[in-house]
């Protein structure tokens, strides 16, 4: 056993005495690309969501220094046709990056790695005949011409020296070429059954093409076949939750969200196990490590970013280009690109169906509040406190002071939100009721009767608060609102709460700038 070759399975049997969701069937799907072109597979997902797991389980199946068939048994891989194919069948390098990058902070670090690795290969085959001036790849050529074996090789964090040196940098220069010289040259394949890189960002493009184009890249952006394995699944979830006795509509609210891939609803893995562990739902996200940069970036403010960041906030939705983004976080040049580094650091989820990005949920919603407080946007934080007392003044039928709220929340929102219709109205509404999606689930567009209620509020599981159906009207009579709601029939919709249902009208009178607000409590009569 060595410190980076054949380093057995020590770490994954940790994994398995531990609560372990099934992602073995992640193996079936590289199991698939060894031999081929596509054997060289880069796999980005953002902290937290188990890149580091992933790699100690495929060390674990492909090391030949050790018997792991027990670890698989009862695992999905062990029913695929590839199990036995694979099982503890190559020699395998294993390559933590951030040992390194903690270690060595010089501009040597990529020739300290290559020594440290060929020494260790070197002693794993003792006979293997050197020259002077070779490198790990010409020992690996060597070994694999002397013996025929091939290499599995796994670097988890391939981008953590991305991440500690700037780009145009001689470390950084140097690790371009050292990957280009590992896994791009015409030995490659030759040398290496298979290649597994994970990290939080995809290989660094050059103008448009990326600096390692023979990967198949996975990302938060294009999973691919791996979408699945990215993060736990509803299933999986709720039969955590059961498992456990935790409430299962608190971990959707926290951590659901993502969809990733052809994926809907997917859930963040570390969070869950926290939450499940500690019997307790909260931000776990802030140990993530990516504050300061989400701050940095939306303080940026490109062409509108604020206005996205606050649309977004709001529950709503926001276009967006990925293709552009060098994939590199030092080089952030357009709105677009500081989405789309959001989206790998799983700030905010993308749908790939509407190239849409939003924020998956309270935890993520949470962090990003955070994150607008240490910004200079004043407006949007006194808009964000105030919303408590908003939800209060509206659950206590103050009709007055829900208006004079909301009054405030559009006088400081107006120079970053058009406010010309009742859909601007609504998005000004939903920052002025942020505090309400903690006790409620917000709708937009509610089909209800015959027609459809801007906002529609419902309670959440075990909150003791009515429902509400908020109609919006711009520049008319505000008991226009409330006839529409009882003229549509809109309460239909939520029969299970029309003995605790409140009606709430609000309109805004363009010439007089000023809101107007009536709430009424539904009878049925």
């Amino acid at each position: 056993m060595g410190t980076f070759i054949n380093i057995g399975n020590a770490a994954f049997q940790r994994i398995r005495r531990s609560e372990y969701i099934d992602k073995s069937g992640l193996i079936a799907v590289v199991n698939s690309t060894l031999f081929t072109e596509q054997c060289f597979s880069c796999v980005t997902r953002c902290r937290r969501f188990g890149k580091s797991m992933a790699a100690k389980m495929l060390c674990a199946y492909y090391d030949h220094s050790c018997d792991s068939r027990s670890l698989f048994a009862d695992l999905e891989i062990a029913n695929d046709p590839s199990f036995e194919k694979h099982l503890n069948k190559y020699a395998v390098i294993y390559l933590d990056m951030t040992e390194f990058v903690t270690r060595f902070h010089d501009e040597d670090i990529v020739g300290q790695l290559d020594n440290a690795l060929m020494a260790d290969v070197l002693e794993a085959y003792p006979g293997t005949q050197t020259r002077e001036g070779d490198d790990l790849m010409n020992c690996l050529i060597r070994i694999m011409e002397a013996t025929g074996e091939q290499f599995v090789f796994i670097i988890d964090e391939w981008d953590a020296i991305c991440r500690e040196f700037k780009p145009g940098t001689h470390a950084m220069d140097r690790y371009v070429n050292w990957l280009r010289r590992m896994f791009k040259g015409v030995n490659a394949n030759r040398v290496f059954a298979g290649v597994y890189m994970t990290g939080i960002l995809p290989v660094k493009k050059y103008k448009t093409e990326s600096a390692l184009n023979n990967f198949i890249e996975y990302s938060m952006v294009d999973p691919r076949k791996m979408a699945k394995y990215f993060g736990f699944t509803r299933d999986e979830v709720k039969a955590l939750s059961q498992k456990h006795g935790v409430d299962f509509d608190e971990l959707e609210k926290w951590y659901d969200g993502y969809q990733i891939g052809r994926e809907p609803s997917m859930f963040n893995p570390n969070s869950v196990m926290q939450a499940v562990n500690n019997d307790w739902c909260k931000s776990y996200w802030a140990s993530t490590g990516a504050f300061d940069a989400v701050a940095n970036y939306i303080q940026m403010n490109f062409e509108g970013l604020k206005d996205n960041i606050i649309l977004m906030l709001a529950g709503g939705r926001c276009k967006v280009s990925t293709s552009g983004f060098q994939n590199d976080m030092s080089i952030v040049r357009t709105r677009d690109d500081a989405l789309t580094v959001l989206i790998h650091l799983g700030y905010l989820s993308f749908d790939w169906r509407t190239n849409e990005c939003y924020i998956p949920n309270k935890e993520v919603s949470d962090e990003m509040e955070n994150a607008v407080k240490v910004t200079d946007w004043r407006p949007v934080i006194n808009a964000l406190q105030q919303s408590e007392q908003l939800l209060q003044s509206t659950l206590d039928g103050d009709s007055e002071a829900v208006a004079q709220g909301i009054d405030i929340a559009h006088d400081e929102q107006t120079s970053i939100l058009s406010y010309n219709n009742e859909n601007s109205l609504a998005c000004v509404l939903n920052i002025a009721y942020y505090y309400a999606r903690n006790d409620y689930i917000i709708h937009r567009e509610l089909a209800t009767g015959k027609g459809f209620a801007d906002l529609a509020f419902i309670p959440r599981k075990n909150v003791d608060k009515p429902a509400m159906v908020v109609e919006l009207k711009y520049n008319k009579d505000v008991d226009s609102a409330i006839s529409q709601i009882k003229r549509k029939n809109y309460p239909t919709k939520l029969l299970d709460y029309t003995d605790n249902l409140l009606l709430v009208g609000i309109t805004y009178d363009k010439e007089k700038k000023t809101h107007h607000c009536v709430i009424e409590r539904y009878s049925k009569s």
